[in-house]
């Protein structure tokens, strides 16, 4: 009985001792925390990642302009002005490889043209990759998208991918070949490689799912370059079709200009070798006298379409810029 009281006591005495370190006036904590309270602010996690833009300057005369420095360039985002980094030396160029890809067109209404694509492709990789630098790619597409080669330094390897395509398909799907090879191959290219796709079709889509805005967008999304051939240029002399060099007939001739002029590249409209020869040793030349610029939004990747325009401060005698035009904000590529 007296242990008992005892007892009670002591466990009287504990819990008055617990009420006494409570503050005055406040009741004792609950075992379970409290909501919070619904209009708590929110902390809102900001991310953006680093918009790359290689750009061109070439004269009148189309040859590439070299030595600019960052002070002759400026970079506006929807007609913002942004701050940027700058590469431009020639030696740091240098250093940076180039991925390039040939994509081919093997559908049916390119059936006559198949030994051209297949010289002017073999020609641009010969002409354009540096032996041990940089690296090559070779698809074909029709009513489906094949990759006949992967990146190689190997040109025997391209060679040999080349010149076993014998038989053409039907459709076209130009731009879901553009879209998956860029989605899947392109994008995860590190270490600040320069990318370039030289598409070469007739231009006439029949078959994507894809369209060309968003063909255009998952190149711009991923820095890749895009020169297109037009198959149309017809053999002076030959009885192969063709429209007139250095002319835009139709639809499929507008959507391919569209294609490399939005992505900061160009389209040829010839099938004259010796000129193609000539073109392909240019572009060349303008991979190797690219100006790198690379700026952070401020506004985050929310999935709106961004316009990008580079001006020169101090423009020469007919002097032009190519760039690509914009990109789209998504969140999905957003650097973490």
């Amino acid at each position: 009985m007296k242990i008992g009281r005892i007892l009670l006591l002591l466990s009287l005495s504990f819990g008055l001792a617990a009420a006494a370190q409570a503050q005055p006036g406040t009741p004792a904590p609950r075992q379970t925390p409290a909501p919070a309270p619904q209009d708590q602010p929110q902390t809102e996690v900001i991310t953006t990642r680093e918009v790359r833009v290689p750009v061109t300057v070439v004269d009148k005369k189309g040859v590439p302009v070299t030595g600019l420095s960052k002070s002759d360039f400026q970079v506006f985002e929807d007609d913002v002005p942004q701050g940027f980094d700058f590469i431009g030396e020639l030696k740091e160029l240098q250093k940076l490889p180039v991925y390039v890809a040939v994509l081919m067109d093997t559908s049916s209404s390119t059936a006559g043209k198949l030994k051209f694509e297949q010289e002017a492709a073999l020609n641009f990789l010969h002409t354009v990759t540096r032996l041990r630098k940089d690296r090559a790619a070779f698809v074909t597409f029709d009513d489906e998208v094949k990759l006949r080669q992967d990146f190689t330094t190997n040109l025997d390897l391209l060679t040999k991918a080349v010149d076993s395509v014998k038989k053409p398909g039907t459709q076209t799907a130009l731009y879901d070949a553009v879209w998956q090879f860029c989605n899947e191959k392109m994008r995860d290219i590190g270490g600040g490689g320069r990318r370039v796709l030289v598409v070469i079709t007739d231009g006439d889509d029949t078959y994507s799912r894809a369209t060309l805005r968003e063909a255009i967008e998952i190149a711009q999304q991923t820095d890749t370059i895009i020169f297109s051939l037009s198959t149309k240029g017809g053999f002076t002399g030959s009885s192969v079709p063709g429209v007139e060099a250095g002319t835009v007939k139709d639809t499929g001739d507008k959507n391919l200009t569209k294609l490399a002029e939005d992505t900061g590249g160009r389209a040829f409209f010839t099938g004259d070798m010796l000129a193609l020869e000539r073109a392909f040793k240019r572009i060349g030349e303008e991979l190797r006298s690219q100006y790198i610029l690379s700026y952070r939004p401020a506004r985050a990747f929310d999935g709106t379409r961004r316009e990008i325009e580079v001006k020169l401060t101090n423009k020469g005698d007919g002097w032009k810029v190519r760039a690509k035009r914009g990109y789209r904000a998504d969140k999905d590529l957003v650097s973490q």
